[in-house]
């Protein structure tokens, strides 16, 4: 697990300091490979890498890594699980290797296949080759994107930059940084952004199975895998998915656990961390939670009970609401752009705890996206007889009982029963609604797409598959890479940890894409296959307990001091209203400060927002050009 950044010169040619430059660029993203410092420079190109050091922990794991004529460089970020298999397949063919490291495979594959190597690597990457000969960038991307990789070309004068982290480009004395004005209405809805442009304008994430080449300034970009469902055309007993997944799996746990230091597993109460840790079965497992509120907010002790029944060590932490306060500075940094998802919190202490022992950890992320589980997948009896009630008639139903009632859960079920489900399903969070985030934002940043717009092009993609299968799409396209994914990544990589998901596999997914929807989330239960299979290895009372998440206790916090002090001060800047109605947003906090709405969402996510363009815009400069809003 590392981090690199890189740039291809634009008209300017090369800086006149660049290896410092460089280097101040690649220091910024230290905390993802503490271990080592390597760069490679040429008129056209600069490539700088930071290594944390976890399978061949030797001076020639160290990268940029080069072809045998020197033809190409590569630096590479994550871990290749199959780079055994394809090692020995490139032997055979005749090529040599002077390390033990995956990421070897990639360079030598690359000399063989060209771009046919990255459908052939399994395991989460993000990488860059640059070729001398032809004066060409390749950027790949791993299938889910668990590995992030950030581009852009908005620069004095035209330089490619790209990287790691974006951060990194604040110290390129070409890159302008200024705020992606389209990016603030979504974010207020989606809690993140949902968007492939980020918040700094013109700075792009590469997506998910794709690659892309840069030549003489022109981009291309191929999508290289699929994550399709496959309609069912036989369905098979449940008893052999059952085993398919037991098998499928504990493979890919087998394979994750390849490394030549320490690996632990988080574990909380759910069935997916609970899976991974009794298959994997470490020394250590970590938890967090908050002892201060209501039993919902720490899992702790669960963890505690399942480690012990397993045989291993618990470690956990328990965070006060002052500690995160203190620490939400550093978190928002860590980001690159705003996330108000509020287990960002607890996932970086969690990350901190294990570090102290481990550079490895193993977690349960994926399982409920690519297995069915989260309650909005679950299909319903009453909706499904009410929507053989002609639409028609739903629709002049919905029109009467609106206006008469405000019920939350009867609104939620009349739209339910109403519309197609492009028209009602975003994802995981909804924090303003599309009306909401419009009245709050100011008039420059009125003109975003809507979510249902935004959301439209990947449910074009499966327009003729079922509505699970539409909204576990969706969900694996937009809010695992945008949301899950991101914070699991810079979390754990604040404290140069390596975060693996055995969930988030190519074979895995392979096979889930077969499971009939039944089996994935029906009338009784979400992640049914999966829940079957778990019962192999777990208590019956973990294989099937509901999902609760990550819960945080934003709610109390901002209900006293210093929190609500903090968070009205905030508030009540100039800086505020050029992007927030101020009176709207003071008022939702004087509502929630008095119990008259659960605002804590709300102000959550303006909260981190307004913090990260404190941190981002006004207190660290960079050495790059700055616009303001």
């Amino acid at each position: 697990m590392c981090g690199f950044v890189g740039y291809v010169n634009g008209k300017l040619g090369i800086l006149p300091d660049n290896e410092t430059t460089l280097k101040l660029m690649s220091n910024r993203i230290a905390h993802r490979g503490p271990d080592s410092y390597g760069q490679y420079t040429n008129d056209h190109v600069s490539l700088g890498f930071r290594r944390l050091s976890i399978i061949d922990l030797s001076r020639q794991g160290n990268q940029p890594l080069y072809s045998e004529d020197e033809r190409y460089s590569l630096v590479f970020n994550g871990e290749i699980y199959n780079f055994q298999e394809l090692r020995q397949e490139l032997k055979k063919l005749g090529y040599h290797f002077s390390s033990k490291t995956d990421s070897e495979v990639i360079i030598r594959g690359y000399e063989e296949y060209g771009e046919g190597i990255i459908p052939k690597l399994r395991g989460m990457f993000a990488f860059a080759i640059w070729d001398d000969q032809e004066e060409k960038l390749l950027l790949a991307r791993d299938g889910f994107g668990i590995k992030p990789l950030y581009y852009t070309q908005h620069t004095t004068d035209g330089s490619f930059i790209f990287g790691s982290e974006i951060k990194a480009f604040m110290d390129h004395p070409r890159f302008i940084k200024s705020l992606n004005k389209i990016a603030l209405k979504p974010y207020l809805t989606f809690q993140y952004n949902p968007l492939e442009e980020t918040f700094f304008k013109e700075v792009y994430k590469l997506k998910p199975s794709h690659y892309m080449t840069v030549k003489d300034g022109v981009i291309t970009q191929t999508k290289y895998w699929e994550q399709k469902f496959i309609p069912s055309k036989k369905v098979l007993p449940l008893k052999t998915y059952v085993s398919q997944i037991k098998e499928t799996v504990q493979e890919s746990v087998k394979m994750h656990e390849i490394s030549d230091v320490q690996v632990g597993s988080f574990l909380s109460g759910g069935i997916d961390s609970s899976y991974i840790t009794a298959l994997l079965k470490p020394n250590l497992t970590y938890s967090v939670g908050f002892n201060q509120y209501e039993k919902m907010f720490n899992e702790t002790d669960l963890a505690e009970q399942l480690s012990k029944q397993l045989g291993i060590n618990n470690k956990r932490k328990f965070v006060s609401g002052d500690e995160a306060f203190d620490k939400m500075e550093t978190i928002i940094y860590h980001l690159d752009e705003p996330d108000s998802n509020p287990s960002v919190v607890p996932l970086y202490f969690l990350a901190g705890l294990a570090s102290k022992d481990v550079k490895v950890v193993l977690s349960g992320e994926g399982a409920d996206e690519i297995f069915g589980g989260y309650e909005w997948y679950k299909p319903s009896k009453l909706n499904d007889y009410y929507r053989k009630i002609p639409l028609g008639l739903r629709q002049i139903a919905k029109r009467i009982i609106d206006p008469m009632h405000h019920n939350p859960r009867l609104d939620h079920f009349l739209t339910r029963g109403t519309l197609p489900i492009e028209q009602k399903f975003i994802g995981q969070a909804i924090v303003y609604t599309d009306q909401e985030a419009l009245d709050m934002v100011t008039e420059p940043f009125s003109q975003s797409p809507s979510a249902i717009a935004i959301c439209r092009p990947v449910y074009d993609e499966v327009s003729q598959q079922d509505e699970l299968s539409k909204m576990q799409y969706l969900d694996m396209n937009v809010w695992l890479p945008g949301d899950i994914l991101l914070k699991a990544d810079k979390m754990s990589m604040a404290h140069s940890l390596e975060l693996r998901v055995p969930f988030l596999d190519k074979e895995v997914m392979e096979l889930a894409k077969t499971i009939p929807a039944k089996y994935r989330a029906n009338y009784e239960e979400t992640k049914y296959a999966l829940r079957e299979a778990a019962l192999s290895v777990l208590p019956d009372e973990w294989a099937n307990r509901k999902k609760v998440g990550f819960p945080v206790p934003i709610r109390h916090w901002l209900r006293k001091d210093p929190f609500y002090g903090k968070v009205k001060a905030l508030f009540e800047m100039d800086l505020t209203k050029k992007f927030f109605d101020q009176d709207q947003l003071l008022h939702l906090l004087e509502d929630h400060l008095h119990k008259v709405a659960d605002n804590g969402r709300k102000i959550w996510t303006a909260y981190v927002f307004l913090t990260w363009y404190q941190i981002y815009f006004i207190e660290d400069e960079g050495n790059c050009q700055t616009e303001l809003v």
